[in-house]
């Protein structure tokens, strides 16, 4: 939160970019749907700029719960225009309307729960329902995306290989930035602040309003209105 970036996106927005390219070759010689895994549990912003930068057909997010059969209606539609394969860009933390709702459903009950005991029980059911849908999400998306559209499908998952390699120009001059900004502040003698990117600038931002809360991807971003305007489906 309070921030413009953080280091380590740029770079590992790269690196999911460059994958779906490397990718777009053998979709189109095989005619295949090949479903990308990219980093993010809670915010989309991986999938989507890779998504958007990498030429990707359909890009899921976990901001927007998608609808299974419009995802696979996007890819049959591009097989009518003649184009029999197509690119999934998929945030690992994807909803579909589905999944949405249960976990919607199990959180408005811990948020009613009477005791703490029921609270605990429903927590746990949340984890277990969390953990199972990171696990094999983007698998079965993949098998579902093939009996609907009849096309063959491939996942790949990018996992830790987002994480790893030398760092871009953009983040290291940032990383610079950010810690240099840093230590002034602690010769100051001020503490309990993030150094925030802002524009150009490098700016102090008190814990309290970021401890906790995460930067999630606005329905009304610029980055969705693009990709939407382009032909990209986010399956809703």
């Amino acid at each position: 939160m309070c921030t413009d970036t953080t280091f380590g996106f740029d770079t590992a927005l790269g690196i999911a970019t460059e994958a779906i390219d490397r990718l777009h070759s053998t979709a189109h010689s095989h005619h295949r749907i090949i479903v990308v895994e990219i980093m993010g549990h809670r915010a989309g912003w991986l999938a989507l700029g890779a998504g958007i930068a990498g030429g990707a057909d359909v890009i899921l997010l976990p901001e927007i719960p998608y609808d299974t059969q419009r995802v696979a209606e996007a890819i049959r539609q591009r097989v009518v225009h003649g184009k029999s394969f197509s690119i999934v860009a998929v945030a690992e933390g994807a909803r579909s309307l589905e999944q949405a709702a249960q976990i919607r459903h199990l959180e408005e009950q811990k948020l009613h729960a009477q005791d703490k005991k029921e609270k605990r029980k429903i927590k746990r059911q949340l984890t277990s329902l969390e953990a199972d849908h990171l696990g094999n999400h983007t698998v079965q998306l993949s098998e579902q995306l093939e009996r609907l559209t009849g096309l063959e499908s491939r996942v790949t998952i990018l996992g830790h290989v987002q994480r790893g390699g030398a760092p871009s120009a953009a983040d290291r001059l940032l990383a610079t930035r950010l810690g240099s900004a840093c230590a002034d502040l602690v010769a100051r003698e001020q503490y309990g602040v993030m150094v925030a990117a802002a524009g150009e600038s490098a700016v102090p931002v008190a814990l309290e309003e970021v401890a906790g809360r995460k930067k999630l991807v606005p329905p009304d971003h610029p980055w969705i209105v693009s990709a939407k305007r382009v032909g990209t489906s986010l399956g809703d």
